[in-house]
Order: C-alpha cells, then sequence, then structure tokens
C-alpha cells in the first residue's frame, strides 16, 4: 500500500459520526451523539426558549393561510377564529403527552418509537416520518426561494418579469429558481447551529416574522377602512357542528406530525415543566392570531386589489408591488415584508424538517448519520424530488401527502397508549440502546406485532375516504367516509389508542413498570451508587433510584 494511503477499515472510522470527547456512549447501530439521552450540559432550553419554539412554530406561512381550509368547510370567519384557538389548544395539550418522555428521560421520537414498536420495528414510524418530512422540506424550501425572488424583486424591480430560459414543461421560472439558490445558499448553513442553540435565531426569525404580519394588518386595513366584505361573509355549512369538528381536526392535522415528535425538541429542557406553558399558551396563541390576521388582510387586500383572492402572503406581497406600480414606498415596504417571509421559510423548515428529519435518519444508521448529516440527506432529497413540479401539478399527489395524518395520527395513539397507560412513564433506558434479544423492547425477532395491529386498526377506516378525497369521488355514495376521512387525527388517534391498550391489556409484555438509567450508576448525568446490577442477559432487577 502507498504510504501515507488509508485502508478501508480507517476510512470507515474516519466517516464515522463524531464522539465527544471523554464521552460514556459508542458509536453503534443504536446509538450516537444526537440518540443519546441530553445530558445536562446541553439541556439549554428554558420557559422563553418554548415560546421562541412555538412562535416559530404557530407564527408561519402555513398558520396563515389555514383561513382558506377553514373557510371552505363552509364556516364563518368568526368561526373559523374559534375554531383556530380551540384547535390550537388542543394542539397544545397533545403536545404536552407526545413530549412527555423527552422531559423525563430526554430522549428524541427516534428512540422513544423503539419501546412502542420494536427495536427493528421503529424502523417503520422513523422511515414514515422522513419521507414525509423531505418532500414538505422542498416545498418549504421552494416557497422560501419564491419569497427571495419577491424580497430582490421589490431591490431590482426588473427581477419580477425578467425572461424566462427554462422550458414550460419545467414549470419553473428563472427567478424563482435563483430565488431558491439564494435562499439554499443561506439556509445550508443554519444546519450547523446545534439545536440547543437555535434560540437566539428563533427570536429574530420571530421578530421578522412578526413585522412583516403587523405591517401588512395595517397597511390592508387602514386602505380598506375595515377587514374588508370577505370578513364579514356568513357561514355556509349545512352542518356548522361537522364544519366546526372538520376545522379542529384540521388544525390537529396540520400541526399533528410536530406534536408526534415533540420530544425532540423537549428533551433539550432545563428543568421539568419548562416547555409546558408556552405549549398551553404560545401554541394556541400564536396560531390563533396568525390565521386571524390572515383572514383580515386577505379580506381587505381583495377589496382593494381586486380578482382572485390570494391566502399566500408571498403572492400577495408581488401582486402588492404590481399593483401600486413598483413605487419606491410600496417596494421598501414589500422588501421588508419579504423579508419576514423569507425568515420565517428558516425557522420553520429548521424547526419541522431539518432537526426532525436529521435525528429520524441518524436513527435509520448511527454510525455513519448524525442530526446534521441527516439534515444534509433531506435537504438533497427534498430538492431532488422538484418541488415546483409537485406544486404546479401534481395535485393527486399533494392530497396525498396532506393526507398523510391517515399515518401519522395512529402512531401518535398507540404511543400515548403505551407510554402512559401500560408503561406509566417506566423505561429502562439501556434496554432502548441494545439490539439484541436481551433488551426488553426486542420483543419477537425485533418487533412488537402490538404497535403493528394497533397502528393497522387506526389507519385502515379512513383510507376509503382518502382515496375519494384523492380522486375527487362523487360525494353522494362517498359521504360517510369522507366525513370519517374529515375526521382523520380524532378517528386515528383514538381508535389506535384502544387498540394498543386493550392489546397489552390482552397479551402482555414483559418488563412492564421496570425502569433504569441509560448508564447504571448514573442519572440525569449525576453518579450514584448502584446495589443491584444488571445481569449478564441485561435482565433488570429493581433499580436503587427510579426516574422522576
Amino acid at each position: 500500500m502507498p504510504s501515507g494511503s488509508w485502508s478501508w477499515p480507517e476510512i470507515k472510522q474516519r466517516l464515522q459520526c463524531p464522539v465527544d470527547e471523554d464521552a460514556d456512549y459508542e458509536n453503534t447501530t443504536w446509538c450516537n451523539r444526537d440518540l443519546i439521552p441530553i445530558p445536562p450540559e446541553r439541556r439549554t432550553y428554558g420557559v422563553w426558549s418554548y415560546f421562541g419554539y412555538w412562535t416559530v412554530s404557530g407564527s408561519c406561512i402555513s398558520a396563515w393561510s389555514t383561513g382558506s381550509t377553514l373557510l371552505s368547510f363552509g364556516l364563518s370567519p368568526q368561526q373559523a377564529i374559534g375554531v383556530v384557538i380551540l384547535g390550537g389548544f388542543l394542539s397544545g395539550l397533545l403536545a404536552v403527552f407526545c413530549g412527555w418522555m423527552g422531559e423525563v428521560h430526554h430522549i428524541g421520537f427516534t428512540v422513544s418509537s423503539r419501546f412502542s414498536w420494536g427495536m427493528r420495528g421503529s424502523y417503520f414510524p422513523v422511515i414514515l416520518r422522513s419521507f414525509v418530512a423531505c418532500m414538505w422540506f422542498g416545498m418549504q424550501a421552494f416557497w422560501g426561494g419564491q419569497a427571495t425572488r419577491v424580497l430582490i424583486g421589490a431591490i431590482i424591480p426588473g427581477f419580477a418579469h425578467m425572461k424566462n430560459y427554462f422550458s414550460e414543461s419545467s414549470h419553473l421560472q428563472t427567478n424563482d429558481f435563483i430565488g431558491l439558490v439564494i435562499w439554499m445558499c443561506a439556509f445550508i448553513p443554519a444546519v450547523l447551529i446545534r439545536p440547543e442553540k437555535l434560540q437566539i435565531p428563533f427570536f429574530i426569525c420571530f421578530v421578522f416574522f412578526c413585522g412583516s404580519c403587523f405591517g401588512m394588518l395595517i397597511w390592508a386595513v387602514s386602505q380598506a377602512n375595515g377587514p374588508g366584505d370577505l370578513f364579514h361573509q356568513p357561514g355556509s355549512a349545512p352542518n356548522t357542528g361537522w364544519a366546526f369538528m372538520f376545522g379542529i381536526t384540521a388544525i390537529l392535522g396540520s400541526w399533528g406530525s410536530g406534536t408526534l415528535g415533540q420530544s425532540d425538541w423537549v428533551r433539550y429542557s432545563k428543568r421539568r415543566y419548562a416547555p409546558t406553558l408556552s405549549q398551553l399558551v404560545a401554541c394556541p396563541a400564536t396560531i390563533a392570531i396568525t390565521a386571524t390576521i390572515g383572514i383580515i388582510v386577505t379580506s381587505a387586500s381583495n377589496k382593494l386589489l381586486g380578482g382572485e383572492i390570494q391566502w399566500n402572503p408571498i403572492y400577495l406581497l408581488a401582486d402588492i408591488q404590481e399593483y401600486y406600480s413598483s413605487s419606491p414606498r410600496v417596494r421598501a415596504g414589500v422588501f421588508f415584508a419579504s423579508l419576514g417571509m423569507v425568515a420565517s421559510q428558516f425557522s420553520i423548515s429548521v424547526v419541522l424538517n431539518s432537526v426532525s428529519c436529521g435525528m429520524d435518519l441518524a436513527g435509520l444508521w448511527p454510525k455513519y448519520i448524525n442530526i446534521r448529516r441527516g439534515a444534509y440527506v433531506m435537504v438533497v432529497i427534498g430538492i431532488a424530488t422538484q418541488p415546483w413540479q409537485l406544486l404546479s401539478t401534481a395535485d393527486k399527489f399533494l392530497a396525498v401527502l396532506s393526507g398523510f395524518g391517515v399515518f401519522m395520527a395512529p402512531a401518535t395513539g398507540l404511543m400515548l397508549a403505551d407510554y402512559h397507560i401500560v408503561r406509566r412513564h417506566r423505561l429502562k433506558l439501556s434496554d432502548l440502546y441494545r439490539g439484541d434479544s436481551s433488551s426488553l423492547y426486542w420483543f419477537r425477532h425485533g418487533v412488537n406485532w402490538r404497535a403493528f395491529v394497533a397502528f393497522t386498526a387506526g389507519m385502515w377506516p379512513l383510507l376509503p375516504g382518502l382515496a375519494a378525497n384523492v380522486n375527487a369521488w362523487d360525494e353522494g355514495q362517498w359521504v360517510g367516509w369522507l366525513r370519517l376521512y374529515n375526521l382523520t387525527f380524532i378517528v386515528g388517534l383514538a381508535i389506535s389508542f384502544l387498540v394498543m391498550w386493550a392489546l397489552n391489556y390482552l397479551f402482555p409484555v414483559a418488563g412492564v413498570g421496570v425502569e433504569g438509567p441509560f448508564i447504571e450508576g448514573v442519572i440525569d448525568g449525576v453518579s450514584s451508587e448502584s446495589e443491584e446490577k444488571e445481569d449478564v442477559r441485561g435482565d433488570a432487577k429493581t433499580p436503587d433510584v427510579s426516574f422522576v
């Protein structure tokens, strides 16, 4: 072998994820730095940090556009605002229970899946979430690129009308592509920021987006002398009760994936209950305020600009600049407002996509993928899906992607039942990183069949409604299935919760009630003398201390 060349074992060693100095863990098939229970020195999120997290999650373009979904159910704007407040509170309550294992055990969703699905079975929900996250990131990135295009167009008016050099079949404008490249160049370095250091970026993005929202609100209401005609239109739903329930489910579905992986972020909490207040207050407040502003601005701007109702604030900003013939004052306003939209797309892509998806992908190959590397994989896959094609031509695909609540809801329900009811918050953490039959969570061949049965039970009643919605089948014979589908998150969660509970009662699993630390004799990073030790097979005896 030539001098200075590396052997294959050396190359593999260098490609492995970095390990902390004096680390008490190793990179294995089940473990790396980003999957271990977060040690005390990396728990940097307090009460205000979680307010920042939820303001970023709730104050975003998706929340702004929620009104279009709720009004399409036949609700009046006032009824829609009530739905948003109640739905936001229920989302926050769901986040509290989904994030419980993060607060108590400081583990994320990827590791948490192992005690419900089995060590090998956990790959299924992890792959499912990763797929959805990659697709949604591509779309969020494209919207970020369009916000960047509007921002540049406010500086250089001719940029908005520059010649398109792409073919018509590509469904991509040259200026949109340039905006996407610039947005990606700014986003990729943000992936280098560790999750425990994101509080300040969260705050900055929130301030920018709030400035955009209230600036557009002041402009619209002052110019239209009120909220506009749309805001005062009556509800058109033949059954207000059904429409109200559909609306609540829509809110839960929109933020459901985020609540399912809530432990990914809650595990960074400095102390117990630090995230709870923000989950119950900041979550519903920010979603409700942003959605209300979206309804008012859309209504007032429609009166001013006329034409088609524009729910997307990015496109609305471009329309405003066109309407006022790119006057200097309007360009300045559009610039600062679009800056908030760009910042919002940065923050939401980090919160709901890069960190969570990075951790999920890390769980698939922990030796070589950590959060940062997983986020880069997500970026490549997300852009490779060509989101501009999906957004322009694939209505059915988008309907399917939006219908992934059909799968997320049952996954949420069975996890809640297993952790809160069956196991009563007791976990043997060391066994969540042991991939053989000595682990309590190995079950049969690494798979817990109960989880798959509960998942299927919560999913299959919703599939006919999903198919009818995607294919726009006649509502006459499908109305019952469509109504059930419109209650996706509530129905899917409830069924899988009850089935998982019943299966564990009828077919009990071994080791329920057994708990223990990640490292023997160390709890929450503090060493303690342990009187009882594990035997050779890892069977747990009664530990001398427990997690509280």
